[in-house]
């Protein structure tokens, strides 16, 4: 399979500034999961016992417990509102949280019905009918349709792409391949990929690398000031992703709110956006992407 983008050089790209005139936008990922007990794939902080796993079952739960309200009070506090990337059994799960989601403006961004599943343990029937399944869920459950997806394990089938357009899907939250938005081409039409952090990402970083917060922390704050004192002019898309079991955990969540603290209050050099809104965002101003553009 070919890659879905066609190439292009950071030179030779024009200059180009989000809505309230910075060059670096950023949004922040909320991971908000489900899992089924003893089953499919887990994320686990130590090596995975027999069943039953209580103690990796706990440390998950505790995101939507605890880990969740603690990482919204946070954000709410510095003006972020952020995506959640969201497992739809939660709604059964752990409603309170989707209510406090609500309250501070986030983005509801689908991200699975849980996080035991992967598109590629599924047949191209099974995933589009899975793919439909959270869309028709949020949909009714937030009286809107999410314009975003998010893969489980960021993983795909070849067919993954155009059935996400083809079932009313804007954008994806997957891949890190620029600093700028990228149009994907599909069999159903242009895609478009916001960047999204696979190195500032509390799972693969602080968990799947043992980062200590604290360098964490500073990895925020040294991408921002690359990006921000870069001499090329192009616009920048800054990510963070946090999940409520790992970010959530309050020795982890003060740095990582200072650190981003430190950006928001930056207002004249930093956009703090949602994913809905960059993408709004490129299909106002096209030279904010590259690659074919989507329909204005």
């Amino acid at each position: 399979m070919s890659r879905p983008w066609g190439y292009s050089a950071l030179p030779s790209r024009p200059a180009a500034r989000w809505p309230n005139g910075a060059r670096v936008a950023l949004w922040v990922a909320v991971g908000i999961e489900a899992y089924r007990p003893d089953q499919g794939r887990t994320e686990d902080i130590l090596p995975r016992g027999p069943a039953p796993d209580l103690v990796n079952a706990a440390w998950r739960d505790y995101g939507n417990r605890v880990g969740a309200f603690r990482l919204f009070d946070r954000l709410s506090a510095i003006g972020i509102r952020p995506a959640v990337l969201l497992n739809t059994d939660v709604y059964d799960e752990a409603p309170d949280v989707l209510v406090a989601a609500r309250a501070v403006g986030a983005e509801i961004v689908a991200h699975g019905l849980s996080n035991s599943d992967s598109l590629t343990d599924m047949s191209q029937d099974e995933e589009s009918d899975y793919i439909a399944a959270c869309h028709t869920r949020i949909t009714a459950q937030e009286a809107s349709a999410p314009a975003g997806w998010s893969s489980p394990w960021l993983q795909h089938r070849p067919s993954t792409l155009g059935t996400l357009k083809a079932t009313g899907f804007d954008y994806v939250l997957d891949f890190r391949l620029d600093d700028q938005p990228v149009w994907l081409t599909t069999p159903s039409g242009p895609l478009l990929s916001i960047p999204y952090a696979t190195e500032l990402n509390d799972s693969s970083t602080m968990i799947g690398r043992f980062q200590n917060p604290t360098d964490f922390a500073q990895g925020i704050t040294d991408e921002f000031e690359e990006m921000q004192s870069d001499a090329g002019g192009q616009p920048a898309v800054m990510s963070v992703v946090l999940h409520s079991f790992i970010s959530g955990q309050p020795f982890r969540l003060r740095p990582i709110a200072q650190a981003l603290a430190r950006i928001a209050a930056r207002s004249d050099e930093v956009w703090l956006a949602t994913p809905r809104e960059i993408h709004t965002a490129v299909l106002n101003t096209p030279e904010l992407a590259t690659g074919q553009h989507g329909p204005r």
